[in-house]
């Protein structure tokens, strides 16, 4: 059994303390996911360079650890594929980016060369208006695969361009690009 869970808590617990005779247990800790799934973390963040917005968060030190949707999916294939292993295993890039590096890097393969950089004063009302909270874009996370890379997995897109340009190819242009 694959339980897939977004950060640490008492589900993980709970999931840890059922006892399942006969059923090995894999978490799955999985990193801010960029797809190009409708209603996604890439559609605010298309949004933000599309209209001039897409600086920096806050300080832009804050470090950000992602995953692209294809790798989160071939994960969970490659542990129904090898039943010896069990346990938490992150599923996360290798190589985690500072929040600026992020928005950079967004904004050049969007062709998008000016982002204005938004003060963590100004997140906060943004966040609110679009029923969300700041946390995931102002706090540092910086989380590897280390087991994961240790096992044998190899990850599909582990650096962030080109992990972007893929998912910039599956959207339509009128998504990240005014024209």
């Amino acid at each position: 059994m694959i339980f897939p869970c977004r950060y640490v808590n008492n589900g993980e617990q709970a999931f840890n303390d059922i006892t399942l005779p006969h059923t090995r247990k894999a978490i799955l800790r999985i990193a801010v996911t960029l797809g190009w799934q409708a209603g996604g973390v890439m559609q605010p963040f298309c949004n933000l360079v599309k209209f001039g917005l897409g600086g920096r968060q806050g300080s832009g030190r804050q470090r950000f650890t992602w995953v692209h949707i294809a790798d989160v999916a071939a994960m969970m294939e490659w542990l129904s594929e090898h039943p010896a292993l069990q346990g938490v295993f992150n599923c996360t890039s290798p190589f985690p980016v500072l929040n600026k590096e992020f928005m950079r890097t967004l904004r050049k393969e969007a062709g998008h060369f000016v982002g204005l950089p938004a003060p963590a004063w100004l997140l906060k009302p943004g966040a609110f208006l679009i029923g969300t909270e700041t946390e995931l874009l102002l706090k540092s996370r910086w989380v590897v695969p280390t087991r994961a890379l240790q096992e044998g997995y190899t990850f599909k897109y582990p650096q962030l361009t080109p992990a972007i340009a893929d998912i910039l190819q599956h959207l339509p242009r009128r998504q990240y690009h005014l024209f």
